[in-house]
């Protein structure tokens, strides 16, 4: 069986380093980007099964990332997880209509919990 494909877009070094090692150690093929910019040219070329995103960002954020994603062909069905520490009540409004599978908090999970949901969104996709 081919392994899963994992984007992580996280502009904390340590944090995208963090969930890097663990997605890996679980099996995973794991690509990061810095930047919702750099996120979505690896999104295109990388095919991943799904993305982790964060919200805020340097150069692109994490919604306008996604709503670029979205209007591409490519890019419409793609699962993603939003991987943040902005509360739902703070989220950008317009998120909800760009079709994402989970609102994770980083603060409020284990990078293991993450993982576990990764798998919990790849198995019901």
């Amino acid at each position: 069986m081919t392994k899963q494909k994992i984007l992580i877009v996280e502009d904390d070094l340590q944090i995208q380093q963090i969930y890097e090692f663990k997605l890996e150690n679980s099996g995973f093929v794991v690509k990061v980007a810095g930047n919702g910019e750099v996120g979505l040219a690896q999104a295109e070329q990388f095919e991943p099964d799904l993305i982790l995103v964060d919200l805020r960002m340097p150069v692109m954020t994490g919604d306008e990332m996604l709503a670029k994603l979205r209007a591409e062909d490519w890019g419409a069905d793609m699962r993603v997880i939003i991987l943040t520490n902005i509360s739902r009540d703070e989220a950008p409004r317009s998120l909800g209509l760009l079709g994402v599978d989970r609102y994770i908090v980083k603060a409020h999970h284990t990078p293991a919990q993450v993982v576990e949901i990764v798998r919990e969104v790849l198995e019901n996709g």
